[in-house]
């Protein structure tokens, strides 16, 4: 899969991406990553890419102009996403990480200043944020979208792992456990040591339900949850009941 970065600072993107699982992705040629500066399409001896607002106000804006002949240079010909880092986008989901993970490819345009030209809008054939929330510019938010994106591309994890990561089916991921088998007086969980694959599968998925409903409710609100998950969520009902009554 490519990507395509439209910065200001090509080099922030340099540690995240030269790192760990990505960087591996990318020298086995599974991910293409490239880097582009807007600055170089400015056209004035200064190189400018922004200017002061009509109107007046605070900070400065990005040029229509050089962020067209940036995203017009890039994308040529081609029909592929063309996506604004900003804080007026939807929010980024896993969903959307796996929406676009379908793609062969994507071109991220980081935002800077106090925004871009409202005429620049028509470049875009889509916007994300990646919280309510404002960073100084939308580097950090698209080296997030890239982290997320790039993992669900077949062949940079192993098959199963991003299939029971959190938010993968809607829920948070189920507690996690490796050696030592007792740690401060904390022991593993028996059912893991069980052996028993269908009863652990279960343990797990109840464990899910449970971890969501407490911490993110939100999420279980709206998770596809089959009429076994309903069973189970019966379960942690009445042990949750049990709990508050005996305290």
């Amino acid at each position: 899969m490519r990507f395509d970065i439209l910065t200001l600072f090509p080099t922030m993107f340099d540690g995240p991406l030269g790192e760990s699982i990505i960087k591996r992705a990318a020298d086995d040629g599974l991910l293409d990553i490239r880097r582009y500066n807007i600055r170089d399409y400015a056209t004035d001896r200064h190189k400018s890419v922004d200017d002061a607002p009509y109107g007046g106000g605070a900070g400065m804006v990005m040029k229509v102009d050089v962020l067209a002949r940036a995203v017009g240079d890039v994308v040529g010909d081609a029909v592929v996403p063309v996506i604004l880092m900003t804080p007026q986008g939807r929010v980024f989901t896993q969903q959307i990480a796996a929406e676009l993970a379908q793609q062969p490819r994507i071109v991220l345009v980081c935002g800077h200043y106090e925004g871009i030209d409202e005429r620049a809008m028509s470049l875009f054939s889509d916007q994300i944020s990646i919280g309510d929330y404002v960073l100084t510019g939308g580097e950090l938010a698209a080296m997030v979208v890239v982290d997320a994106v790039a993992r669900l591309v077949p062949g940079v994890l192993a098959e199963a792992s991003p299939q029971e990561e959190s938010h993968s089916g809607g829920l948070l991921e189920y507690p996690q456990y490796t050696r030592p088998p007792a740690w401060q007086g904390q022991a593993i969980p028996p059912m893991l040591l069980s052996g028993h694959h269908a009863e652990i599968a279960r343990w797990r998925r109840k464990q899910a339900l449970a971890r969501t409903r407490e911490h993110r409710p939100d999420l279980l609100a709206r998770a596809p949850l089959s009429a076994a998950d309903r069973k189970l969520l019966a379960e942690i009902e009445r042990d949750a009941s049990t709990t508050e009554t005996e305290t």
